[in-house]
């Protein structure tokens, strides 16, 4: 069974699909942190993130693998675990504009598509129902409104003692947004079968147990 869950950047697309794997017993695989470790190598090549032609040929030298080590899914970039890394606020906005490049997104598919083909799993990203998967079990479409996104990226940046502006971190992601839903190939949309859920005013418990409902009625 293969569940994808798509939406915008903040949504908690990762949290959820951590939750549901959980309880499920599905193998969860964090789509974005395969587009985030190509950026990350891009940023540290000095790479121009819009240049297909460079971007292709540093991809023919990049092995990106995502493992999953005592229940931690684990990314690593050329043998290099870069689990920490890829999620700084330079990186997540570069895989915004990997990700556009068909190049990448053809490499990060195929692998993305035989990982899935194999066993249950729970895949969360921005084109999963719609190119990805398209034939995936159950689809869901999970969103929230600018400025709580926003305000749940300054707390996580928070936490980990980092400063925020919460207004560059709302643009920013509004930004992402409209990069994401405007680019030329598999941007993001939600699928026409796809079950939306808005998070805006809802628990991560309150979502999950939504979601799992659903799930379940589907596995019956």
């Amino acid at each position: 069974m293969n569940i994808a869950i798509d939406g915008p950047a903040g949504a908690g697309k990762s949290t959820i699909a951590k939750r549901l794997a959980e309880q499920l017993g599905f193998l969860y695989l964090d789509t974005g942190a395969m587009y985030r470790a190509v950026a990350l190598k891009a940023l540290r090549g000095r790479i121009a993130l819009d240049s297909e032609k460079d971007v292709e040929e540093m991809l023919r030298q990049t092995h990106i693998d995502v493992r999953h080590e005592q229940g931690v899914q684990k990314v690593y970039l050329d043998g290099q675990d870069v689990s920490e890394a890829i999620r700084e606020n330079e990186v997540s906005k570069a895989a915004s504009a990997v990700s556009a490049l068909k190049c990448v997104r053809m490499q990060m598919v195929e692998a993305q598509r035989r990982i899935a083909a194999g066993r249950d799993t729970i895949l969360d990203g921005r084109d999963i129902g719609t190119f990805v998967l398209p034939h995936a079990d159950v689809k869901f479409y999970l969103t929230a409104s600018v400025q709580e996104r926003a305000k749940r990226r300054c707390a996580e940046l928070q936490a980990k003692g980092n400063a925020c502006v919460l207004e560059d971190i709302q643009k920013d992601i509004a930004q992402r947004d409209y990069n994401d839903m405007h680019r030329d190939f598999a941007p993001l949309r939600q699928a026409d079968d796809a079950v939306v859920v808005d998070s805006s005013r809802m628990t991560v418990d309150e979502v999950a147990a939504h979601m799992l409902r659903i799930v379940r009625e589907k596995q019956a």
